[in-house]
C-alpha cells in the first residue's frame, strides 16, 4: 500500500511540475506575442495611413489571456487556453519519435487564433460565428507546432516539426502576420435571397441586422510530424 501511495505522489509531483513549466512557457510566449502584435500594428499604421488615412488598425489587450487586432472589417482574436492539454496516442503529433522519447513532451500549452467580423463585436451580434485560423502548441522545451496551416501559408518545417521548431521573435511575428493575411483573404459571403425574404416583427424590433453575411471559414489541416 505504501509503495502505491508513493507512486501516486511521485506521479502527481512530476506531472504537476511539468504542466507548471509548460504553462509558464506558454504564458511568456503569449506575452511576447502581445508585444510583437502591438509593434506590428504600429508599423502597419504608419505605412497604411500614408496611402489611406481611413484604414484603421487597432491593437487591444483584452486581458491576461486574450488580445485582439482589428483591421478593416476583420477582428483577429488570440486566446491562450489556461489548461495544459494532451492528445490520444493515435493523434499525429503523439506518434513522433521526439514526443515518444520523453513523457513530458506529451503535454502542451495552446494559443488559438480566431477570425471574427469586426461588426460582430461592434453591434454585439451574439450569434455571429468566429472561425479558427490556427492553433499553436507549445511544449516544455519551448518547441512548437501549428495546426490550421492551409491558410497560414507557413514554411513546412515551421508547421510540422516539433523537434526542430524553437520559438523566437521572428517566428511569432510570422505567425501573427500569416494569421492577418488569412483573415484578409477570408472573404465575406452574402446570403441567398431566399434566406432573407421573410422576417419576423420581433427580429425587426430587436434590430437583428437582417442581412447577415458570413465568412467562408477555413479549411483546417492537422499538423504532421516528420
Amino acid at each position: 500500500m505504501e509503495d502505491r501511495l508513493d507512486d501516486i505522489i511521485n506521479g502527481l509531483h512530476h506531472k504537476s511540475k511539468t504542466k507548471q513549466l509548460i504553462y509558464r512557457n506558454t504564458k511568456a510566449t503569449f506575452e511576447r506575442m502581445k508585444e510583437i502584435a502591438q509593434e506590428l500594428v504600429d508599423e502597419l499604421t504608419d505605412r497604411v495611413t500614408q496611402q489611406d488615412a481611413n484604414v484603421l488598425l487597432e491593437f487591444r489587450n483584452v486581458g491576461e489571456h486574450e488580445f485582439q487586432i482589428k483591421f478593416s472589417g476583420d477582428l483577429l482574436v488570440f486566446v491562450m487556453h489556461t489548461n495544459i492539454i494532451t492528445f490520444p496516442d493515435d493523434y499525429e503529433i503523439m506518434r513522433s519519435a521526439y514526443v515518444e522519447e520523453d513523457f513530458r513532451r506529451r503535454f502542451f500549452g495552446n494559443v488559438l487564433a480566431y477570425n471574427f467580423m469586426a461588426d460582430t463585436i461592434k453591434y454585439n451580434r451574439l450569434d455571429d460565428p468566429g472561425y479558427l485560423i490556427g492553433r499553436m502548441l507549445v511544449n516544455i522545451e519551448n518547441h512548437f507546432c501549428i495546426e490550421g496551416v492551409k491558410q497560414l501559408d507557413l514554411p513546412l518545417d515551421k508547421v510540422t516539426n516539433f523537434e526542430k521548431n524553437k520559438l523566437n521573435d521572428k517566428v511569432l511575428r510570422i505567425i501573427i502576420e500569416s494569421a492577418m493575411v488569412a483573415s484578409v483573404n477570408n472573404d465575406l459571403m452574402g446570403q441567398d435571397v431566399s434566406d432573407i425574404e421573410r422576417i419576423t416583427y420581433k427580429q425587426k424590433l430587436e434590430n437583428m441586422h437582417l442581412v447577415r453575411p458570413s465568412k467562408l471559414g477555413f479549411q483546417i489541416s492537422h499538423a504532421l510530424t516528420n
